[in-house]
């Protein structure tokens, strides 16, 4: 049955009034399959009781009502009252897909994409993925997928349109640096991302003034993995013996809660991780378990621009708790938590439930980490491979690599006279 949209804000206003905050009581005044705009009623009212009850600030109903009504979606009427791209409907096979993603593999390009500035950008292409290999860089624009404009586009739509099987073109249209949009042909492939990208020991004197031997390790993604292979990686440089550490977060976009507080829990002992502020300011703080911590070497971190989530969480309680310092450009500023809420018709919500402060008490939404020390990257010219890109294999010509390395080994021989 379809419910005519002029008779639907009566009925839900007066349902609303009637029932107070109670949204929740709607569904069972609604015949159940009435649809308005394709969408079904019950799934509406449910969205708009747990965006009423656990978003991260309080939203008014009748708002909401209004939103749907003027745009017909339940994404059009979230884009509508809240302005907040992390929040969003979710449809029943892009649901799926968000669960593949954080445990298995997917037929795509391996790319990670988020909203700034109102624009569909890419944050990080992983290393050796077709996206990678077609150049595509961090800040990239996407104006079109398959001749699709991405103007008013969701995030799960985009991620689901570039989702494929193995050996199927893509179209995108990519703007880079405000220039003109130019399309870039992709095949997809099987994707298979590992949290650890690269790892190594660099030994005396690869890099100008380094006197001992330093591990670096670059971090591109934060699974259910990423600590069981940290804890590989770092086992086989501690026979090394380094005086210190280089922990790469650049271009990662982060991942799951979980998988950011192993990895800091890896450096850090008992004390506060990070922050969630959910509304009211309600107030949940998350510790470093006692016994963890694996390793004290001194640390720099380095990140940019597109260190994002995860990775600011990571960043910012091991410089809030004294472990390291920041190396680079300001991260990215996303810090506010998603909850994934299946509904009942298989769909989901995904909307922002809390805000992050890193272990210090700062606030990285919209914001971000500024480093300890700034280093900016060489500006980028078309065709030409970007530094960040190289890490491990020309490390001495990358300017924030060889930074950290200087801070690092202030940090050493800070050690060392305490030490003595």
């Amino acid at each position: 049955m379809r419910i005519q949209a002029r008779w639907l804000i009566p009925i839900l206003a007066a349902l609303v009034l009637a029932a107070g905050a109670g949204v929740w009581a709607l569904q069972h005044r609604v015949e159940a399959g009435a649809e308005i705009g394709g969408a079904d009623l019950r799934t509406v009212l449910e969205v708009i009781s747990l965006i009423k009850t656990q978003y991260v600030t309080e939203v008014d109903s009748i708002s909401m009502i209004a939103g749907f009504i003027e745009t017909g979606t339940i994404n059009g009427m979230l884009a509508e009252v809240l302005d907040d791209p992390y929040t969003r409907h979710v449809d029943a096979r892009d649901f799926e897909q968000m669960q593949i993603d954080m445990f298995g593999e997917y037929g795509g390009i391996g790319i990670m994409v988020g909203v700034k500035d109102d624009r569909l950008t890419i944050i990080a292409p992983f290393n050796g993925t077709p996206g990678f290999e077609a150049g595509l860089r961090p800040g990239d624009r996407i104006v079109s997928i398959n001749g699709k404009s991405t103007q008013h586009m969701s995030l799960d739509e985009a991620v689901s349109l570039m989702r494929g099987p193995e050996g199927a073109p893509l179209v995108l249209g990519i703007q880079r640096n405000d220039g003109e949009p130019s399309e870039v042909e992709i095949i997809r492939a099987t994707i298979r991302v590992p949290s650890v990208a690269d790892a190594a020991i660099l030994p005396p004197k690869r890099l100008p003034g380094q006197l001992y031997p330093i591990a670096y390790v670059r971090l591109q993604r934060f699974s259910e993995r990423t600590a069981e292979e940290l804890d590989e990686v770092l086992e086989g440089l501690k026979s090394e013996n380094p005086a210190g550490l280089i922990l790469d977060l650049r271009d990662n976009p982060g991942g799951t809660l979980t998988a950011a507080v192993d990895v800091a829990n890896r450096f850090l002992p008992a004390g506060p991780i990070v922050h969630i502020v959910g509304r009211d300011e309600a107030r949940r703080t998350i510790y470093a378990r006692e016994g963890v911590a694996i390793l004290d070497w001194p640390m720099v971190v380095l990140v940019n621009g597109y260190t994002a989530s995860a990775s600011e969480i990571v960043a910012g309680a091991l410089r809030d708790r004294g472990r390291a310092l920041l190396v680079g450009t300001t991260t990215f500023g996303k810090g506010s938590v998603q909850t994934i809420v299946p509904l009942r018709d298989g769909t989901a919500l995904a909307l922002t439930s809390a805000r992050y402060e890193t272990a210090g008490g700062r606030l990285i939404h919209e914001t971000g980490l500024e480093p300890d020390a700034v280093v900016e990257m060489p500006p980028w010219s078309d065709g030409e491979t970007p530094l960040s890109a190289l890490y491990g294999a020309r490390l001495e010509d990358d300017p924030q690599v060889v930074r950290a390395v200087e801070v690092l080994i202030g940090l050493i021989e800070a050690a060392e006279r305490r030490a003595g």
